[in-house]
């Protein structure tokens, strides 16, 4: 699928680096400047629904998304709960993103098993679709048991729910079970593989990407940066896995072996820098803006474009330089 520029949003990662209390005239700001959506995500900072309770109040006009939230760190119900919280605090404007996450997020930092993760994010599709009506729901799933359970405030406005996914099973199921799919750490000609995936649950699914972006013109400087991001992340299962089908086996293959035997700094010194040119967008702004546009053709629908501040610079800044006012 190729998707046509006038239906291409962009999006910025929130929140930045100040406290979140001091952050609404930056998102004022970001707003002014054209993004049209505004997305959280849940890892090792602020949880996923706090910044984006407080843009709901300071921004009434921008969408809001999460991508994602681990479908094993809450229970269905208080998900479901939250999920409602902030359907009413932004009413029609939430959507929200649902996934596996990782076994070192959901084990090794929460000290909960990393279980059937396909199925766990497949039941919690499911059950969130139920209870968001306001249905009552005594069911056994495949990974969790519900019984006599009704959300109490269900949603005026029913949100989508999109699913994070990387390789067939998780895409196909982002577009037969969700709304559509949430995608991260691949290139923009890696878009044209994953979207058809997505597409088989029928027309009109959504396909938002986490883009990595670095508004820097030294590249030596801004690859070396991002070689640590690619040793941190690829060598956790789910997404080594996800670049094999990728196709890149071959070129990891070292890194891999390396990191495995311990050595870190081996691992970052085989990373090629065409490897970094794919997955971070990296440049003048300019350059940067053409290259994310490069992930919307080849089918993405909204980019949540992600600052990695590499060399020094200035989030804030990159924002604006990457902004759709920016663009002319």
């Amino acid at each position: 699928m190729t998707s046509h520029a006038n239906d291409w949003r962009y999006g910025i990662t929130v929140p930045f680096d100040d406290p979140l209390h001091a952050q609404a005239d930056l998102y004022r700001e970001f707003a002014d400047l054209g993004y049209t959506e505004f997305w959280s995500s849940e890892a090792d900072g602020t949880d996923g629904f706090t910044p984006l309770v407080l843009a709901s109040q300071w921004v009434p006009d921008v969408r809001l998304g999460i991508a994602i939230i681990p479908v094993f760190t809450r229970g269905p119900a208080l998900l479901a709960q939250q999920t409602a919280a902030i359907c009413e605090a932004a009413p029609g404007r939430f959507a929200m993103g649902i996934g596996a996450s990782s076994n070192v997020i959901v084990e090794r930092w929460n000290g909960i098993p990393f279980d059937e993760p396909f199925k766990r994010t497949r039941d919690t599709a499911r059950f969130l679709r139920q209870a968001l009506t306001g249905e009552r729901i005594s069911e056994t799933y495949d990974t969790f048991d519900i019984q006599g359970f009704r959300l109490g405030r269900p949603p005026e406005i029913q949100p989508p729910i999109l699913l994070a996914a990387l390789r067939p099973g998780m895409l196909r199921l982002a577009g037969s079970e969700g709304d559509g799919a949430i995608i991260n750490w691949l290139s923009a000609d890696d878009v044209a593989t994953v979207r058809p995936y997505v597409d088989e649950g029928g027309e009109g699914k959504e396909v938002v990407a986490r883009i990595f972006v670095c508004p820097n013109p030294d590249a030596e400087v801004v690859r070396s940066g991002f070689k640590r991001a690619i040793a941190a992340y690829l060598n956790v299962p789910v997404y080594a896995e996800f670049h094999r089908w990728l196709g890149r086996g071959d070129l990891l293959a070292a890194m891999w072996e390396r990191w495995s035997d311990g050595d870190r700094r081996g691992a970052l010194e085989v990373i090629d820098d065409d490897l970094v040119d794919e997955l971070l967008v990296h440049g003048p702004p300019e350059a940067c803006r053409e290259h994310i546009d490069r992930y919307h053709a080849n089918g993405v629908d909204v980019s949540a474009i992600s600052i990695m501040p590499f060399g020094g610079i200035d989030p804030v800044q990159a924002a604006r330089d990457l902004s759709p006012a920016a663009r002319g």
